[in-house]
């Protein structure tokens, strides 16, 4: 008999008596939510509806994937800014199409920006209170120009000019409310939104990768750029003085020395 029939044919021992973990004390029916965060944000202009955000997507203190898609699209005309948890998101946006299309041939037109955040709406109050995490940002273009509205999972819907949702909206807004014109060029807007959601990603941990753009025209929506948060982190660092203004405080501290003394220490 070979030597590894014998070794296959010796009786094994036992298993260690691995220890078992506790019980958990929480019933299993009790959702146990993990922090999550992200940064998204749009605005409406004139030429439609600028929508930017970050491509972290985190479950608690793992990033679950760096570059992930936060801005949806609905139709050709509609996009979805989505903060919240992401399979709740993209099942009721997918739904959304759906009653969308069949809006689109029970009328023969295409529904407008209001008409999907009520539908949208409509269908979250219905499953209120029962742990859904959608929040999102409908940008679009209809028969009205562009619209923007903001939609929870509590049936809350808003029509806004502005808005930042997510766990680095803070931030984000303190840049958007200072700089945010509605007339400003596009070229401007592209350049405020990256700054907005990469000095978000500096400071907010659930935040980061990269920075998707979109642009909500008239002919329909367009992906105008994604870049690197390291890359556009110098975006959002204030400038330095001017030699100008360098020279008005040095003028500015002679003027309260008082005269035949030294401010250095001897």
């Amino acid at each position: 008999m070979a030597l590894q029939d014998l070794l296959c044919c010796r009786p094994r021992p036992p298993p260690p008596p691995w220890p078992l973990p506790p019980p958990c004390p929480v019933p299993a029916d009790t959702p146990c939510p993990l922090p999550h965060g992200t940064t998204t944000l749009a605005f409406r202009l004139a030429q439609g509806v600028v929508a930017a955000a970050d491509t972290r997507s985190s479950c608690g203190t793992y990033v679950a994937c760096p570059a992930s898609r936060k801005v949806l699209p609905v139709h050709a005309r509609l996009l979805a800014t989505t903060s919240g948890t992401s399979a709740d998101c993209a099942t009721w946006l997918r739904a959304l199409r759906c009653q969308l299309a069949l809006r689109r041939q029970e009328d023969g037109r295409e529904p407008g920006v209001a008409e999907a955040a009520a539908l949208l709406a409509g269908g979250l109050r219905a499953w209120r209170g029962r742990g859904l995490g959608v929040a999102v940002a409908l940008c679009g273009w209809d028969r009205a120009g562009p619209g923007l509205w903001y939609v929870h999972s509590d049936g809350t819907r808003l029509p806004l000019d502005l808005v930042a949702v997510g766990s680095g909206s803070p931030y984000a807004y303190g840049l958007l409310d200072g700089a945010y014109r509605p007339d400003m060029p596009p070229a401007a807007a592209y350049a405020l939104a990256r700054r907005a959601v990469a000095h978000a990603a500096r400071r907010d941990a659930y935040s980061g990768g990269c920075v998707d753009v979109f642009h909500v025209r008239q002919s329909g929506w367009v992906w105008v750029s994604r870049g690197d948060v390291g890359e556009l982190g110098g975006l959002a660092r204030a400038p330095g003085p001017t030699e100008e203004e360098e020279g008005a405080e040095q003028t500015s501290v002679d003027q309260y020395k008082p005269a035949g003394t030294s401010l250095e220490h001897h």
